[in-house]
């Protein structure tokens, strides 16, 4: 059975992603906001909460892609 795509993300999912991975998925991420604004703005949205759940993964990924920059957390892919 496939994942759906609205399902919030996991941090566990996010752990096994490389930096060129999470880069793409918050880029793609970004753009589902923005069509997601634009439904909410032009009142064709019939879940609002949709936009909550996407803001908090976005933030998942800002938070793990700051982690890699900090050190504190190593990429899937890195050498050591």
């Amino acid at each position: 059975m496939a994942k759906q795509e609205d399902t919030p993300l996991k941090m566990t999912e996010l752990k096994e992603l490389s930096l060129p991975e999470l880069q793409q998925k918050l880029h793609d991420w970004d753009e589902k906001l923005e069509a997601l604004r634009f439904q909410l703005s032009s009142g064709q949205l019939p879940n609002t909460a949709r936009v909550t759940l996407i803001r908090r993964d976005i933030a998942r990924l800002k938070t793990v892609l700051r982690e890699v920059e900090l050190g504190i957390r190593k990429p899937k892919g890195a050498v050591s």
